[in-house]
Order: C-alpha cells, then sequence, then structure tokens
C-alpha cells in the first residue's frame, strides 16, 4: 500500500468522523432531551402514585383498627396492621432492587458502536 493510498485513506476516515461528530450532537440534544421529559413524566407519575397509595392503605389501616377497637382482638390487629405494612416495605424493596436501570442514550450508543465497525473495516 503506498503512502498516497494510506493518506487517502485517512482523509477519508477523518471526514467521515468529522461529519459523524456533527450528528452525535444533534442525536445527543435530542436524546437528552427525550429522556428528560420521560424521566419528569414518569418521576410524577410516581409521586402521585405513591401518595394516592400511601393515603388510601393509611384510612383502611385507620378503618381496620378502628373496627377493632373495642374488641378482644385490638391488640393483635394493630400488630397485624404493622406486619403487613412491614411485608409491604419489604417487597417493594425487593422489587426496586430486582428491576433493570433504564439505558439512557442507546440510540447514540448503538451508532457510535456501528461508525466504529464501519472505522475498523474502512482502517484494514
Amino acid at each position: 500500500m503506498s503512502v498516497r493510498s494510506k493518506i487517502t485513506k485517512w482523509r477519508n476516515v477523518s471526514a467521515f468522523c468529522v461529519e459523524r461528530a456533527t450528528d452525535y450532537g444533534e442525536l445527543l440534544g435530542i436524546e437528552l432531551k427525550e429522556t428528560r421529559q420521560r424521566l419528569v413524566r414518569e418521576l410524577s407519575a410516581l409521586v402521585v402514585l405513591a401518595v394516592a397509595g400511601l393515603f388510601t392503605l393509611s384510612f383502611v389501616c385507620i378503618a381496620v383498627i378502628a373496627t377493632a377497637w373495642g374488641t378482644a382482638y385490638f391488640l393483635q390487629v394493630v400488630w397485624g396492621v404493622a406486619g403487613m405494612w412491614l411485608a409491604a416495605s419489604v417487597a417493594a424493596l425487593l422489587i426496586v432492587r430486582s428491576q433493570k436501570p433504564g439505558r439512557s442514550l442507546q440510540i447514540l450508543q448503538t451508532e457510535i458502536r456501528s461508525d466504529l465497525d464501519t472505522l475498523r473495516e474502512a482502517l484494514k
């Protein structure tokens, strides 16, 4: 392979890299915007769900305790409600820890990998 062909090959590769770098910048901006919107939407929904769920469960627990107020099973009911909350907390912890984190910027990563493969092929 002559020096001239090597220079031409490297010039073509560098032109490709410069062209793709601007595309990466645009793609990064788009993906960051989409990720931010998705995150805000999901967090808002989770906060509303958590507040509504906690209020509902709190009132159900208060109703169960109030129903057992004058009975001989009052202490068992109170401890049963506390145990139920403990079990729900442990279950929620296990569910959260078992979930895979979301993949942000997946399209950008795929494009960069594809371009790196193209560059490897071009430099052979």
